[in-house]
C-alpha cells in the first residue's frame, strides 16, 4: 500500500480574496438545488450512458424545455379551437335571428 504525505504548510494570503463560486454561471442559467425520484435520474443517467457522453442533467433541462414548448403549442391550439368554435356559433346565431324576423314579417 502506497503511503502519502501530507502537503507542506504554506502560507497562504486569502486578504483579496472573493466569496462565490469559482466558476460563474453561464447566462441564462440559474444554480438550484433540486429533489427528483430515484427513477427520473437513474433513466436520465442510463441514456448519457447509452449514448456514451453527455449530461444527463442537460437531458432534464431539454426535457423540461421540451415540455414547456409543447405545453405552450397545446394552449395555442385550443385557444385557436375555442375561437374558431364561437364564431360557428354566431353565424348560426345571426341566421336564426334573420330566420324568425323574416317568419314574423312574412
Amino acid at each position: 500500500m502506497k503511503r502519502t504525505v501530507a502537503e507542506p504548510y504554506r502560507d497562504i494570503d486569502f486578504s483579496r480574496a472573493k466569496r462565490g463560486a469559482v466558476i460563474k454561471a453561464e447566462p441564462g442559467k440559474t444554480k438550484i438545488s433540486i429533489r427528483l425520484d430515484n427513477r427520473v435520474v437513474e433513466h436520465f443517467r442510463a441514456l448519457v450512458e447509452k449514448d456514451g457522453s453527455g449530461n444527463y442533467q442537460t437531458l432534464i433541462n431539454d426535457a423540461l424545455v421540451d415540455y414547456i414548448q409543447h405545453e405552450s403549442m397545446l394552449e395555442t391550439l385550443r385557444q385557436v379551437v375555442r375561437e374558431e368554435m364561437v364564431e360557428p356559433k354566431r353565424a348560426l346565431t345571426s341566421r336564426s335571428t334573420r330566420t324568425r324576423a323574416k317568419a314574423r314579417a312574412g
